[in-house]
């Protein structure tokens, strides 16, 4: 199976299956942030999940978790976000938009609530590889996870039958699981050895002959791309955005999960960014009914519409 649909099929096994937030396509990387992209990460929730969930759906912006705007004082977002006073004020109407701030009477902002550092627990690190014998950068990619250790635990999930071979080829300490896409069946070959998340890491920036560029990071800056890594995922789930505008594709539910694409041209799953009139099945239509949000919603601990202490406002003009 392609990597694509077998990365869906597993992220609605797990949203089935884990308590957690499920997502997909998360930068793993801190010196070099576009130096890893994550295929699947599992958000596990922590003791403040429920406060985390009452704040806002939408992913929170790390300037804004930082700044100096609190619950109490009404704060001009110039003086209070370390950024420059444009983009001081483009993240102070984002963090309204969302309902993490408010506009005061009389100007500034402040936030509506305490932000909840210990909402999430552990992180885990999925790489999805269905075919083994066509294995790619793979023993390079799990080399960067596990020597970084951003996340608690790395898997790698594959369709493949796994030899011992297959096993001497990775990183110990990464996990394998067998799963089937079709059956929803999930093997744990090898069970992952726990990461030092906590500690300093060292992040594999290039490898080549003779030469392997790294770069050590602390703790502190580990644990602030966690937080990063955790808000990204709440906010962005597993889901595409868009469905193709064709005849042939329907929303379909694996396991449960709602709101995959499927072709019944292809009979699969596909990726709707790669659908369009280059297709042979391509037959115009409108993009089937399909709500990302509510298919979400009651599957995981994200909530799509937390009450009692968002309140959308808009505007700050006013800080121009």
């Amino acid at each position: 199976m392609r990597e694509y649909p077998f990365e869906l099929a597993l992220c609605a096994h797990l949203e089935a299956n884990e308590e957690a937030v499920v997502a997909r396509q998360i930068g793993g990387g801190v010196r070099a942030p576009s130096n890893r992209v994550l295929d699947v990460v599992c958000v596990e929730p922590g003791p403040e999940m429920d406060a985390r969930a009452a704040l806002t759906p939408a992913r929170i912006p790390d300037a804004a978790i930082e700044s100096g705007v609190g619950v109490g004082r009404a704060r001009d977002p110039a003086a209070a976000i370390d950024a420059r006073p444009e983009r001081a004020r483009k993240t102070a109407e984002r963090a309204v938009e969302i309902g993490f701030f408010e506009r005061a009477v009389g100007g500034g902002v402040r936030r509506v609530a305490r932000y909840p550092d210990e909402w999430f627990g552990r992180l885990v690190a999925i790489e999805n590889k269905p075919d083994l014998g066509d294995p790619g950068d793979l023993r390079l990619q799990l080399r960067k996870d596990v020597s970084l250790a951003l996340a608690d635990e790395v898997v790698l999930a594959t369709e493949s039958y796994v030899t011992g071979a297959h096993l001497n080829r990775i990183p110990e300490e990464v996990g394998v699981w067998r799963f089937d896409p079709e059956s929803g069946d999930r093997e744990v070959v090898r069970e992952a050895t726990p990461l030092d998340a906590d500690e300093w890491g060292v992040e594999l920036l290039d490898e080549r002959p003779l030469r392997t560029d790294v770069a050590t990071v602390p703790a502190d800056e580990k644990a602030r791309q966690r937080r990063r890594m955790a808000e990204r995922a709440y906010g962005k789930g597993w889901r595409p955005d868009e469905f193709p505008a064709c005849a042939e594709a329907e929303a379909v539910a694996r396991e449960g999960s709602e709101s995959l694409p499927f072709c019944g041209w292809k009979g699969r799953l596909v990726n709707p960014a790669r659908c369009g009139p280059d297709c042979p099945g391509h037959d115009p239509a409108d993009a089937p009914d399909a709500d990302a949000d509510e298919a979400r919603d009651g599957r995981t601990p994200w909530v799509a519409e937390p009450e009692g202490k968002v309140r959308r406002q808009a505007g700050l003009d006013r800080f121009g």
